[in-house]
């Protein structure tokens, strides 16, 4: 059975398929659909939705409308998420397969390395980089790669020490392949399943945590984004609820997505446990 026919069955992973696809989509679409800035004012405040044609989900505090922002900010959510993660992957993945191919004191110095990182919650250090950093983009970034990275050396790591005394291994020793075709060549193809699973559940962590740094006013001032509309919305929620309650829709649609197809993949990727499991 192909790696698609196992992804296809596991219906939840094609729900969340469809919803993430919706989702870029709309991304996709934000410049032609509302080609002026987010930020502009083009009405009065707090209409709500349908209430004026044109503007379905009505109006912020400011005049904005609600679905421009929502629209713009779904490519804002989705491209740090997406980049935050391939960072996270950048850093975790070498310092993982260098400590679990070599072991001993390199392994020891490398994982309280990455201890170091894990004793301090990943929230409160997100908040620091990006307060040390200014608020922007790019600190939101490096920030939540920072916070990410420890859990992908680890995974890397428990793989490659599982996998550096398998024969293949062995055999590629003895014809005198060096460790960094080893590793790169013999090893870490096989150990591309757990990560592309973590992977896609990183990015679901990543639009959370700038979600909640845009909530707290730590978002780039430039962009709109889910987190900052729930946060300037969160002084008169009872007096217009639709303000926080449509990106908070779509942020639990995204994170929803990404974690089934999280799990679609495990699945695919992994058809002897998805039997057991079943």
């Amino acid at each position: 059975m192909s790696f698609f026919a196992r992804f296809a069955q596991n219906r939840g992973a094609l729900v969340g398929l469809i919803i993430l696809l919706a989702i870029i989509l709309m991304a996709i679409l934000a410049p032609l659909v509302f080609p002026e800035s987010p930020w502009r004012m083009v009405q009065r405040p707090f209409l709500s939705p349908m209430e004026v044609d044109g503007f379905w989900l009505g109006t912020d505090t400011m005049g904005r409308n609600v679905a421009a922002g929502l629209m713009h900010g779904a490519w804002v959510s989705l491209l740090i998420g997406l980049v935050s993660t391939v960072v996270a992957l950048a850093i975790g993945v070498p310092l993982g397969a260098i400590a679990g191919y070599y072991g001993g004191l390199v392994d020891d110095a490398l994982m309280r390395f990455t201890e170091f990182f894990q004793t301090i919650p990943n929230f409160a250090l997100a908040i620091v980089l990006v307060a040390i950093m200014q608020p922007s983009v790019t600190s939101i970034v490096l920030a939540i790669a920072i916070v990410s990275w420890p859990p992908v050396a680890r995974l890397v790591r428990a793989e490659f020490m599982s996998l550096r005394h398998r024969e293949y291994v062995e055999a590629a020793r003895l014809v005198g392949q060096s460790n960094t075709t080893i590793i790169l060549k013999q090893i870490l193809p096989n150990t591309l399943s757990p990560i592309i699973v973590l992977a896609s559940l990183m990015v679901a962590t990543a639009i959370l945590l700038e979600s909640a740094l845009s909530f707290l006013g730590l978002g780039d001032p430039n962009v709109m984004s889910w987190g900052y509309m729930i946060g300037a919305a969160r002084t008169v929620i009872r007096q217009a609820w639709w303000l926080s309650f449509f990106p908070g829709v779509a942020i639990l649609l995204t994170v929803l997505a990404l974690n089934l197809v999280g799990e679609g993949l495990d699945d695919a990727l992994n058809p002897k446990l998805a039997r057991e499991r079943s």
